[in-house]
């Protein structure tokens, strides 16, 4: 046991749970004032409902031994966190207790099905939102988490590099938001404007973010020391320099220069690093901002002139910049920042074909996946809300309150 690296792991735990009300602000600005608390329950609620889940049967799925050797799935063996102690675990949390690595992962499971609400924000029911988490969380999130981050898992005995959840977390949210935005329809927007009701709130849950994401990445080594640190710094390198690289190709498109714009762009830097963030140098990490931030503001575009409702962006910047992460995972690796990893410009060109079998793996299973549960929810529960009730705004017509006053 080792208590520095402890220290650091409690902190970087607590940073990424942040990152839940940082996502609940960031969303429930971009939205409606008649579906803020709506849209800010979703984070939040869905936070209490994952960290159950996740001690139920989230996590040893995720990370138990693996069933029949497939590397598939995990077996029970930590159901009800049995046997998830205090001690070190000697396969994944050599220097910190066992239950703290548990309870680290479990922010990154409950921060996952919480991106996806961005896409069907403003209409869907909630009980339905409950039962698609519940589902979505276990079928889909759970078996991921193995296939990448488990000892036993497919894809990391293949190789493949995800050092702090691009695959895991943002192609497969990416991924499935998309598949609901098309599955829910549009929003009937009776006149009203898409705009973002409150800009500053939307750019408070980004500095969130921004800051809870030092935890998901730097935290993501395990430990306090020089890997942590690289992962710390290449985090800030890449969402700054996707956040000067979106305001410029914004200020190109429309001649003006967007706060939310400046929000969004760091966002799709963070996301963009996350998988490389162990592997890169700050070179890589550069360049690899610089892209994201004009990428994934390519893609809002594309998405805007498409019939699909995606009303957060979700897939623009969650999907296409983790798969643009991943790949880019294997062209940047290098061997100086971990010895036993490299990629293309390291001389090692198998990395990237390995990290494209990741990511296509990934967009298949969740995208298969997510249709089936939206569509068994929709059978049991209906998944969207009425029309009228969609009018009134989800505030008042479904929880009751008002986020603000006349």
């Amino acid at each position: 046991m080792n208590t520095g690296d402890t220290a650091w792991m409690l902190m970087s735990t607590a940073l990424v749970m942040v990152m839940l009300p940082g996502l609940a602000l960031f969303y429930g600005g971009l939205v409606r004032r008649k579906n803020v608390l709506s849209t800010v329950m979703h984070s939040f609620f869905g936070l209490a409902l994952v960290s159950v889940v996740w001690v139920i049967v989230g996590f040893t799925l995720a990370f138990g031994p693996d069933v029949n050797g497939m590397g598939l799935i995990g077996n029970l063996d930590f159901a009800m966190f049995n046997g998830v102690g205090q001690a070190p675990s000697a396969v994944y949390a050599v220097t910190i207790p066992f239950m703290l690595f548990a309870m680290f992962q479990l922010m990154f499971a409950a921060i996952t099905p919480a991106l996806i609400t961005g896409a069907f924000a403003e209409r869907k029911r909630f009980g339905s939102f409950v039962l698609f988490t519940i589902l979505w969380s276990i079928l889909i999130y759970s078996p991921i988490a193995h296939w990448v981050w488990s000892t036993d898992g497919w894809l990391y005995k293949l190789g493949a590099l995800d050092f702090a959840g691009g695959t895991v977390v943002h192609i497969s949210s990416g991924v499935s938001a998309l598949i609901v935005a098309l599955m829910i329809g549009k929003r009937h927007m009776n006149g009203e404007s898409k705009e973002p009701h409150d800009v500053p709130m939307v750019v408070l849950g980004a500095g969130l973010l921004w800051f809870g994401w030092f935890g998901f990445n730097a935290g993501s080594a395990l430990s306090a020391g020089g890997l942590a640190a690289s992962a710390f710094t290449v985090t800030n390198i890449a969402a700054a320099a996707a956040t000067i690289t979106w305001v410029l190709a914004s200020y190109v498109n429309t001649r003006k220069v967007s706060v939310v714009g400046a929000a969004c762009g760091a966002v799709a830097g963070l996301v963009a690093i996350t998988p490389a963030s162990g592997f890169v140098t700050p070179g890589g990490a550069l360049i690899i901002g610089l892209v994201a931030g004009g990428l994934c503001y390519t893609a809002t575009l594309l998405r805007a002139r498409s019939r699909v409702d995606d009303a957060l962006d979700v897939f623009a910047v969650h999907g296409v910049g983790g798969m643009f992460g991943a790949i880019a995972t294997g062209i940047f690796a290098s061997s100086t920042v971990q010895a036993a990893y490299s990629g293309l410009l390291d001389g090692n060109p198998q990395q990237v074909v390995t990290q494209a079998v990741a990511v296509g793996a990934t967009i298949l299973y969740a995208a298969v996946g997510t249709v089936v549960i939206v569509k068994v929810v929709d059978v049991l529960l209906g998944i969207r809300v009425k029309p009228e009730v969609e009018a009134m705004g989800l505030d008042l017509s479904v929880h009751g309150e008002a986020a603000y006053q006349a």
